[in-house]
């Protein structure tokens, strides 16, 4: 027998997952989240909450349509969260600069078809704070994009987790999902190790295992696991007033004084960690930037797996043969970013809603060959 019945089911508690939950919820929905692990505490909590593509001219329309799409929803997005559960997320305007070298003529071409501000500037003028100028490495015509925001994603998964429950929702850790129990093209169940469920709807939004959760039924669905480890450091205030990008490095400032330096991009499956080599390297890749941290100590040095998807894109929609399940997945780097808008986008989905713009590209994922 299933346990007490929702409207929907949704398998994974990522940012994706508990964004997914909250829309339903706010919508009157009666939602159940299962968790394999802890809520949150994968990719989501391992990046860095950059709400922007790295170099969004290096891109495909679709994902920069979404980005650009969920990063405008974060100001009200994060007040409400904010109001319900009193967390701040520290969400924060604080640009994006980008060194060189780069493509400026992809620069230019992305800036004019989506209209948003993009200035040179020399490092010194605009990353350190006036006492750190002596440091600033020597570099002109670096590109600053001073609307970028970010924000501390471990604080905002707590506060979505805080909401969620808040809403009514139901939160269950450490059940995995097994199978699924269908019939008349129909999921009627879903087997885990803490039981069977049922609902109307099921929703994936299991990130780099939602191929694994699908089965069968993943069809075409291309998201595997690609690892991106990160170090993080403690200043006694900001060393950088903006993120700061150079090739595939980036360094986050945190308002406390934590900076953030990320990441690599591995593909060794399933596998969470960390090595010596990946370590050194994004030291020294950092160190060249802001020579500060010379002689600093190591906070910590963590992985996370990112669900990777062809070009990016996610997958957003029904599945193409079974009526009541839905996914939500294969946001690779930007799942942070994407959150909002592509809960959004489901919903709109589910509810036979208008859409802001053409979701078929996010449906592509399931197409056979």
């Amino acid at each position: 027998m299933n346990k007490a019945a929702s409207d929907f089911i949704v398998i994974g508690a990522g940012i994706i997952g508990l964004a997914t939950a909250a829309e339903l919820l706010e919508a009157g929905a009666t939602v159940t989240v299962l968790e394999r692990g802890e809520i949150g505490r994968e990719s989501s909590w391992a990046g860095g909450g950059i709400l922007s593509p790295l170099c969004p001219w290096d891109y495909p329309d679709e994902v920069t349509l979404l980005t650009d799409f969920s990063a405008a929803l974060y100001p009200e997005w994060v007040v409400r969260l904010h109001a319900s559960t009193g967390i701040d997320v520290e969400y924060e305007v604080s640009g994006l600069l980008v060194l060189p070298p780069y493509d400026m003529a992809a620069v230019q071409t992305w800036q004019h078809s989506h209209n948003v501000p993009v200035e040179r500037k020399r490092l010194g003028d605009v990353c350190f704070f006036s006492q750190e100028r002596d440091f600033a490495y020597p570099v002109e015509n670096a590109l600053f994009l001073p609307h970028i925001a970010q924000v501390r994603n471990p604080r905002l998964l707590s506060a979505l987790r805080s909401h969620v429950a808040h809403l009514g929702g139901r939160l269950v850790e450490h059940c995995e999902v097994s199978k699924f129990a269908v019939s008349n093209q129909m999921i009627h169940g879903v087997i885990s190790t803490c039981g069977r469920f049922g609902a109307d709807y099921v929703i994936v939004t299991a990130g780099a295992w939602s191929g694994q959760i699908l089965g069968e039924f993943a069809l075409s669905l291309d998201i595997k696991p690609i690892q991106g480890q990160m170090l993080l450091y403690k200043f006694e205030s900001p060393p950088l007033t903006s993120i700061l990008l150079q090739g595939s490095v980036y360094l986050i400032p945190r308002r406390d004084g934590h900076l953030l330096v990320g990441s690599t991009v591995e593909d060794v499956g399933f596998n969470k960690q960390t090595t010596s080599a990946a370590r050194d390297d994004l030291f020294e890749q950092a160190r060249k930037l802001l020579p500060q941290l010379e002689g600093m100590p190591l906070i910590q040095h963590w992985a996370g797996l990112r669900p990777a998807s062809p070009q990016n894109i996610p997958i957003i929609g029904p599945h193409p043969l079974l009526k009541n399940l839905f996914i939500n997945s294969g946001h690779f780097r930007y799942g942070v970013t994407m959150a909002p808008g592509s809960a959004q986008l489901l919903l709109n989905a589910i509810m036979g809603k208008p859409q802001p713009f053409d979701i078929r590209p996010y449906q592509k994922g399931w197409e056979n060959d």
